[in-house]
């Protein structure tokens, strides 16, 4: 009797690998079609916010321009050097 539940352990051993086999390889394309779906939304909304803000910079550019030439300092604007501390003694 002894050796007959030996056997069996193993028995049991291979059916439990079979079992957990046939479920890891099961078919699991039903999730894709979905996440797949999610993807292309994503990418969609993606797509808007880019134009948004392209189109937001092309409304700015005449401004942007004006205020970097306004921000330009030429020597004649700049200020005059600090006359330094050190005495020429």
């Amino acid at each position: 009797m002894a050796a007959l539940a030996w056997l069996l352990i193993p028995l049991f051993a291979v059916v439990g690998a079979a079992i957990w086999g046939s479920w890891a390889q099961r078919n699991k394309t039903t999730g894709d079609v979905a996440e797949l779906a999610g993807y292309a939304r994503f990418r969609d909304a993606m797509e808007r916010s880019h134009a948004g803000i392209d189109g937001a910079a092309r409304e700015l550019t005449p401004q942007l321009t004006h205020m970097t030439q306004m921000a330009q300092v030429t020597p004649e604007m700049a200020p005059a050097a600090a006359p330094s501390s050190a005495s020429t003694q």
